[in-house]
Order: structure tokens, then sequence, then C-alpha cells
């Protein structure tokens, strides 16, 4: 009974009352953890400076968006066949794959430790982070990655419980440990003055307490996706199942970030102001970002489900809701970050140059979003009906190949902040035109 009154069935009801049931709980929690880096940035930005704002926001900040995207992607289809196996009431088909999900993050995590401290100095001198800023990047990144480990049992452990319709739980904890992670870095920057570093190590402690808390909920809950520590392993059958959905869009996920990272080399040859107003356009027009990866994992979830129950009709029912609910949304946010972008640009900094900077970059951004809400529930409703591999095809194609073909042929002759920021937009619309196509034409249009 408990499990029942928890878990939504979003198999059963009116379909866009259970999808904003479902979906409001994630959308807030998504909010949460992009609040987590925001105020990192806020906090360095207002009590060090802007040097130490691109330290936390330029390139540190998109190797830590690639190493997390990559395994978001990875558990995304952990969710998939959770959700699957909910929907059909598969409990041996849960149990491994709670099982092996969380196994897989333990060894990912361990690899992405040791690797990530060994090479962080070539990566951001690959990225031609500025030498201005080098010292303190390359602290920041090598004491987030000590709690790589913690922040992937989190983003599994929320993916699990989000499968079988539980979206409540990992917003309380994603509350919790964002206000732990406020206080904790006001003591160590503000309050002992320890810079870059003590923004990097509250989040770190705040990633643990996540984790903590949603381990020990999957461990007392008496449903079949009980986590039992004594029988975590990898089951090669599952992992499997797993990985192919989740890899193509772990590979997306690592397109998009190596994309950025190309991006960001250009941006920090245009000096450090330039790379503190891109730092700072990331995090405002990251509330933006966030709330669709909000709508992306709620319907991934609902067409899992529904898949999985083979009610394929309401299926097909819960993407038209998704995409009128986020469209109407995106149009209203693009309309208030149009209006009050100075005025959230002077949180991070009072420089003028920088916040100037950042407000010409969302004028490139903010008038396109609707074509980044297309692809992200199309995509991720193809996801959750098993069809991971053209979506990653399509993305990676239409957004990363574009954009490194624009790094490369058109910025070298057009290196402004206009001739960068550009190739945003362009790319969503060669992407979304070509996913529609797919989406109109293939398997769904046969279920």
């Amino acid at each position: 009974m408990e499990a029942a009154k928890r878990n939504l069935d979003l198999t059963e009801g009116v379909i866009w009352k259970k999808f904003l049931l479902f979906l409001l709980p994630i959308a807030i929690g998504t909010l949460f953890q992009q609040f987590y880096s925001t105020v990192d940035a806020v906090i360095v930005g207002q009590f060090v400076g802007a040097d130490a704002l691109a330290a936390v926001g330029g390139s540190a900040a998109v190797i830590v968006q690639l190493v997390v995207g990559i395994f978001t992607g990875l558990s995304s289809g952990a969710t998939v066949v959770i959700s699957h196996g909910y929907g059909a009431g598969d409990k041996e088909k849960l149990h491994h794959a709670v099982h092996s999900a969380v196994a897989f993050s333990l060894l990912a995590g361990a690899i992405i430790t040791v690797v990530g401290i060994l090479l962080t100095p070539d990566a951001l001198r690959w990225t031609k982070n500025p030498q201005e800023i080098m010292g303190d990047a390359t602290l920041y990144l090598r004491l987030y990655f000590l709690g790589t480990i913690p922040t992937l049992l989190f983003n599994m452990g929320a993916g699990i419980l989000r499968a079988v319709g539980d979206a409540k739980r990992p917003l309380y904890y994603l509350v919790v440990c964002c206000l732990m992670n406020v206080v904790l870095d006001l003591l160590f920057v503000a309050g002992l003055h320890m810079g870059v570093a003590g923004a990097a190590i509250a989040t770190t402690l705040a990633n643990l307490t996540s984790a903590l808390l949603i381990l020990r909920q999957l461990t007392r809950t008496q449903d079949a996706y009980r986590l039992i520590p004594r029988q975590i392993r990898i089951h090669k059958a599952t992992l499997l199942h797993i990985l192919g959905i989740g890899v193509p869009a772990a590979i997306e996920s690592a397109m998009y970030a190596a994309s950025s990272l190309l991006i960001q080399v250009p941006i920090n040859t245009l000096g450090t102001e330039a790379v503190a107003a891109w730092s700072a356009t990331s995090k405002v027009d990251g509330v933006y970002f966030a709330l669709m990866v909000s709508f992306g994992v709620a319907i991934m979830a609902f067409v899992g489900q529904n898949y999985g129950a083979g009610k394929y009709q309401r299926m097909k029912q819960g993407v038209r809701v998704a995409l009128t609910i986020s469209l109407s949304i995106t149009v209203a946010l693009s309309i208030l970050l149009m209006l009050f972008a100075p005025y959230c640009f002077r949180i991070f900094t009072d420089e003028p140059l920088v916040i100037q900077y950042a407000i010409e970059i969302m004028g490139y951004f903010v008038p396109f979003y609707f074509l980044w809400t297309c692809i992200e529930i199309l995509a991720n409703s193809l996801r959750g009906s098993g069809d991971a591999l053209v979506p990653m095809v399509i993305s990676v194609g239409g957004i990363c190949g574009l954009r490194i073909l624009w790094v490369f042929l058109v910025v070298p002759h057009w290196n402004t902040l206009m001739g960068i920021s550009i190739c945003y937009p362009v790319s969503w619309a060669v992407t979304v035109a070509v996913l529609i196509l797919y989406f109109c034409r293939g398997k769904w249009r046969r279920l």
C-alpha cells in the first residue's frame, strides 16, 4: 500500500493530470540541481571576483558537463528498462536492472574519478583555458572529481525512482542538499575565504549527502525495486539491455559536451570577460534547459510505462500533451528572460563589460528556445519506447556535427560572440527538422 500511494501509475487516468503530477517534482528537482552550480558561480563571483567566476564556469564547467552528461545518458537506459519492467509487472526484470545499475555506477564512478584527476591539467590546456585562471580551474575540477561516485549514484537512484513513478523523493533529497550546498558555500567561500576550493568541497559534500539519502530509500522500500546491498552485481544480459539504450544517449551527451568544449576554445581567446559572460549566461539560460530536461525525463518514463503495458495510443497522446505544455512554458520563459536578463546577470558580477557581453549572448539563444523544446520531447519519447540509436544519430549529426564544422570552417573568419553563438540555433533548426521527419515516418507510425 505504501508503495502504491507513493508511485504514480502513468498507464491509467487523465493524461494531462497524470503527466503534470509526475512532471512537477522532477521540474523542481532539476531546477534545484541547476541551482547547485549557480550558487557556486554567484558566491564565487561576488566574494572572489570575475577571474574566479571564469575558473568555475568556463572550461571547468564544460568538462563537468561532459562527465555527468555521459553517465546521465547511460542511466537513461536503466530508467527505460525499469519503466518497461514496472509497466509490465516483471519483478525479476526490475530486480536485475536495479542491482546492475548500481553496480555499474560504482564501477564507472571509480574509473572516472581516477582518470578525471589525472587528466584535468591536460584537458584545461587543450581548451586553451586562460593562463591566469588555470590554477583555480585545476583545483576546482580535481576536487569535483573526488565526488564523482556520489554524483553518479544519486543520478542513477533518482532515475530508478522516477521510472516507477516516484518523482517526489528525489525532489525532497535535492532540496535538502541544495540548501546544504548554499550554507557550505557561504561558510567555506565567504566565511573561511577558501575560494574555488571551498565551492568544490561544498558541492561534493552536498552530492554525497544526496547519494546516501537516495540509497537509504532504495534499501528500505518493500517494493520489487528494492536494493539489497549484498546482491549488488552486474547481470550481464540486463546490463547489455541497459547499455543498448543508454550508450546511444551517453554518446549523444558526450558529443554535446565535446562540441561545447570545442566552442569554449574560441570563447577563451576573447578574454576573461568573455569567459565570465559565457559562464553567467550558461547559468541563467540553464533554468530553461533544466526545465526541458525535466520534460524529457517525464515523457521518457511516461512512454516507457505505457509501452511496457502495450498502451500505444495513450503513449502517443501523452507526447502531444507534453509538447503542448512544454512549448507554452518555453514561450513564457523566453519572454521573461529577455526582459529580466540584465538584472539576472548583476547577481553574478558588477563588471559592466561582462554584463554587456552576457546580454548579447542571450539575444542569440532565447528567441530560438522553442526548437530545443521539440528536440527534447521527441527524442526522449523515442527513447522511452526503446528506440535510442536513431535519435542519437540525428542529434549527434545535426547538433554536434554541425557545431564542430562551424567552429573549424566559420569561426576562424568570424571569431566574435555573435559568430560563435549563432551556431546553436542553426544546429537546433537542422536537428528538429530531421527529427520530426523520422518521428512521423518511423517506428511510431506502426505502433
